[in-house]
């Protein structure tokens, strides 16, 4: 295959500088890991006597045509090729051993994206994984992606946010399973023999959250003839300012779930827990990522207002009506901070039409959040149920829940003689059902939020391709 070679100051040596997604053995690359995705089963091995399955000569050959390019863009992305050295090597192995259940847990160890996060460093991951809010099956993926890490953002983590592992990306291109909602790369959906004893990043593509909050955001307004500031209405339809909005929100809420007085694995890993508790935590996350945003306002950080109307917008507006009603906590969370901010008269909702109290909005929005700190500072003496009653005290005192729920009944309803995760079959799934304001706007902004699917900074355009 020809190369394409760019003066780098060595004679035939690829330039770093050169886009990965511009080499023509990354087309190569997709299409051979686009052949091989349906061969798999949803634990990424490969069954040759399925249906449909292909012949094991022609499975081996679209791997080496994947190991192949990968070594060909490798020079493209020099900081990653002890990782793509390790990948070829699992790539090959895979096929090798017959195409059974992959283990890439060797190429994972190598590849160390959070040890260097200059600003737009480009990286080619290609991995067996889930991609989370997208496809469940464990298939061969190849994302191209670079690094956001502009020397704001690095001095803030440096003096304020610490978070070594965080990291801010963009995509370039990708396969099937980022043609979805997923917006993140996270180490823990990789298919590997025994996870490591910790995991040493995690990435969230900006720029698709911001892509998607504008969309959502742009026509819930018009729906709710809701009237914005002119600086957060230019926020809205600015693709920058949202991405760097995003990243900030995304590196405090990353943070802030081992910090606090945290009465449980911040986690909440290999636990069962009624879903509202998982609702708390995230909108815990949200909040103190609202609150500080608060702070940094005040101090003179400019994209510290944008964080704050991205985190109740994105809230309001996207989290309640977006998934199905099965255990929707992201959902919940939504719910819970607009009817918080309606029966404290910061949202009102009249001849319909929306209006946010602006000035009030930052300090009951911050009294929220110290209403879930309580909770988990005060739940740090509790037993573990007697915390999940507490937890579903405070959310039902602003959402009605379901009238068939035995949890809104009391303990007297439940058997309380099983441990407490066996009660957790006892909740509904949807517990909290949506509100009729909730119910009318999801049927406005259904169409609008599906086709945010697979959506980056371009937009339309690629829908539209």
């Amino acid at each position: 295959m020809t190369e394409i070679l760019v003066q780098s100051g060595v004679e035939g040596q690829l330039s770093p500088l050169t886009r990965v997604v511009e080499h023509p053995a990354w087309p190569v690359l997709k299409d051979a890991v686009e052949q091989i995705r349906p061969w798999q089963s949803k634990d990424g091995s490969i069954d040759f006597e399925a249906e449909g399955a292909p012949q094991r000569a022609d499975a081996v050959a679209a791997v080496e045509r994947v190991a192949d390019a990968v070594e060909q863009l490798s020079p493209l992305v020099p900081h990653d090729a002890a990782y793509h050295e390790a990948l070829v090597k699992d790539l090959r192995r895979w096929a090798e051993g017959g195409f059974e259940v992959p283990d890439f847990l060797d190429s994972l160890l190598a590849f160390q994206p959070a040890a260097d996060r200059r600003d737009g460093l480009q990286h080619l991951v290609v991995f067996p994984m889930y991609t989370q809010n997208g496809n469940l099956d464990r298939n061969l993926e190849a994302v191209v992606l670079r690094m956001v890490w502009p020397e704001w953002l690095a001095e803030l983590e440096r003096t304020r946010y610490d978070n070594p592992l965080f990291c801010g990306i963009t995509f370039e291109d990708f396969t099937a399973g980022y043609d979805t909602n997923s917006a993140v790369l996270f180490p823990e959906t990789i298919a590997v023999r025994e996870a490591p004893e910790r995991f040493s990043w995690g990435g969230i593509f900006c720029d698709r959250e911001a892509a998607r909050f504008r969309r959502v955001t742009d026509a819930a307004v018009d729906i709710l003839g809701l009237t914005l500031p002119e600086d957060i209405a230019a926020m809205v339809h600015d693709q920058k300012r949202c991405e760097e909005a995003f990243v900030l929100w995304d590196m405090v809420h990353d943070r802030t779930h081992s910090h606090g007085d945290l009465p449980f694995d911040p986690f909440m890993i290999k636990q069962r827990q009624p879903f509202w508790m998982y609702g708390l935590e995230e909108l815990r996350c949200d909040l103190t990522a609202f609150k500080e945003a608060v702070k940094l306002e005040a101090d003179g950080v400019p994209q510290a207002r944008d964080v704050q109307y991205a985190v109740l917008f994105d809230r309001m507006f996207r989290f309640p009506v977006t998934g199905d009603r099965n255990r929707n906590y992201d959902g919940l969370g939504g719910q819970l901070l607009f009817a918080y901010l309606h029966k404290h008269d910061v949202v009102r909702w009249t001849d319909n039409k929306l209006s946010i109290d602006w000035e009030r909005a930052p300090q009951v929005t911050n009294q929220l959040c110290a209403d879930i700190e309580k909770l988990y500072k005060d739940g740090i003496d509790r037993p573990k149920l007697v915390h999940w009653f507490v937890g579903y005290e405070l959310v039902s005192t602003y959402l009605a829940p379901h009238p068939g729920s035995k949890w809104a009944k009391g303990p007297e309803a439940l058997d309380l003689d099983q441990p407490p995760r066996k009660l957790v079959d006892d909740v509904l799934p949807d517990e909290f059902p949506l509100s009729m304001f909730y119910e009318a706007l999801s049927k406005k902004l259904k169409n609008v939020i599906a086709s945010t699917k697979g959506i980056t900074a371009d937009g339309a355009e690629r829908l539209a391709a």
